[in-house]
C-alpha cells in the first residue's frame, strides 16, 4: 500500500480509504467484518464512516454501521493501527430521524460525538466532519445553486469551529475536516479558523470520471490552502464497474437496492461509461481499473475511498492503487470528459 500525508497533519493515511455505508444493511455484520480485516492486512489503514450509516438511512438502522465498526475494534484491539474517520450528520429530510434540531450548535455537536464515540467503543475520532453543509446550497449532485430567501440559516462558521476546537482540545477529536461543501463554504471555514479555531484539512466530496466538478473551484483551494480531497463514489455507485452497461441491474447491485437513486444513471452517463470502457478495453485495463487509478492518481486527491459489497471487489478495488496510467490515457479520457462533461453532478 501506499501512504499520503492528510495535509496539516502528522497522520499518514493509505491511498486508499474503506468505505464503510453498506454495513449493516447491503451487507452483513460477518461481511464487514471480513472486509475490515482484510483491508487492514493490506494496508488500508484509513477507514470512514458516519453517524447516518448504513444507507439508505432510517430510524430502525441509525448508527448500525458505527456500532459494527466499534464491535470489531473493541475484540481485534487494532485500534492504533488505523485512522478512523466519522461524520456529523446534517438537516434533511432523510436525517430527520436522528435529532430534533440537526444544526451544527454545540448540543447537537456534542451528543453526536458523544454517540459516535460510544458506538465506536473508543475515546478518540482521527477525522471529524461535517457531513453536509447545514445551509441550503446546492450538493448531492445539484447543478447550480439557488438562492432561498428564506433559509433559517445564520451564518456561524467561527461558532462551529469553536465547538469543534473543544473536543480537538479534550482529544475526543484529533482534526476535523468537510464533506459535500462547495468552495465558498471551504474558505469561509478556512478564513474562520486561527490559533484558538481548528482549520478543515480535508474535504470529503463525490469524484469520479463521470463527475470531475471539484476541478473546477475545489481542486485550486486544495493546493494553495493544503486541504486534502477524500474522494468518494470514484465508481459512481457501481456504474463504473460496467456491471450496469446495456441496462442490466445484477441482483444483490447497489442500483437493486437502491432503484431510486439516479445521479449515475443518466442517458449521458451511459454514453460516457461506453467510452470509457472502450478506452480501457484497449489498454487491457477493467473499466474498474481505469477509474479508480485516475481518481487515486490525481495531485489534489489524499485518500480515494472505496465501498466493496463483496470481498470480490474490495479486493478487485484495493490492488488498483500501484496501476499508473500513461499520458495517452489521461489524454484520452480528457478527450471523453471534454465530450460529455461531468453528466453525474
Amino acid at each position: 500500500m501506499e501512504y499520503k500525508r492528510l495535509p496539516n497533519t502528522g497522520l499518514d493515511v493509505s491511498k486508499i480509504c474503506l468505505g464503510t455505508m453498506t454495513w449493516g444493511k447491503q451487507n452483513t455484520y460477518s461481511e464487514a467484518c471480513e472486509q475490515m480485516t482484510y483491508a487492514l492486512d493490506q494496508g488500508v489503514n484509513f477507514w470512514d464512516t458516519a453517524e447516518l450509516y448504513p444507507v439508505p438511512a432510517e430510524s430502525k438502522t441509525y448508527g448500525s454501521t458505527e456500532k459494527i465498526i466499534g464491535d470489531w475494534l473493541s475484540r481485534n484491539g487494532k485500534r492504533d493501527q488505523i485512522i478512523l474517520a466519522s461524520k456529523i450528520a446534517g438537516p434533511e429530510a432523510f436525517s430527520s430521524h436522528i435529532r430534533k434540531n440537526m444544526s451544527f450548535d454545540k448540543s447537537n455537536i456534542d451528543e453526536a460525538l458523544h454517540n459516535s464515540l460510544k458506538r465506536l467503543k473508543t475515546d478518540y475520532i482521527d477525522l471529524y466532519q461535517l457531513h453536509w453543509p447545514e445551509r441550503k446550497t446546492n450538493k448531492f449532485g445539484k447543478r447550480g445553486f439557488t438562492y432561498v430567501p428564506d433559509d433559517p440559516w445564520i451564518e456561524n462558521f467561527e461558532n462551529v469551529l469553536e465547538v469543534l476546537q473543544g473536543h480537538v482540545k479534550s482529544g475526543k477529536i484529533r482534526h476535523v475536516g468537510i464533506s459535500n461543501e462547495n468552495p465558498w463554504g471551504m474558505m469561509k471555514f478556512l478564513n474562520a479558523s486561527n490559533s484558538n479555531r481548528p482549520r478543515m484539512v480535508s474535504i470529503q466530496n463525490a469524484y469520479s470520471l463521470l463527475c470531475r466538478e471539484f476541478e473546477t473551484g475545489h481542486s485550486e483551494i486544495c493546493h494553495r490552502e493544503k486541504i486534502g480531497l477524500l474522494a468518494y463514489s470514484p465508481l459512481g455507485f457501481g456504474v463504473l464497474t460496467g456491471k450496469y452497461r446495456g441496462g442490466k441491474i445484477p441482483r444483490g447491485s447497489r442500483l437493486e437496492f437502491m432503484p431510486n437513486y439516479k445521479r449515475y444513471s443518466s442517458i449521458e452517463c451511459s454514453k460516457a461509461v461506453e467510452l470509457y470502457y472502450n478506452l480501457a478495453k484497449e489498454n487491457n485495463l477493467s473499466l474498474t481499473e481505469l477509474s479508480l487509478s485516475f481518481v487515486s492518481d490525481r495531485s489534489f486527491v489524499t485518500s480515494n475511498i472505496i465501498g466493496a459489497t463483496s470481498l470480490k471487489q474490495l479486493k478487485e478495488n484495493i490492488k488498483t492503487y500501484s496501476i499508473k496510467l500513461s499520458k495517452e490515457i489521461l489524454s484520452k479520457i480528457d478527450e471523453i470528459h471534454n465530450k460529455i462533461p461531468n453528466p453525474a453532478v
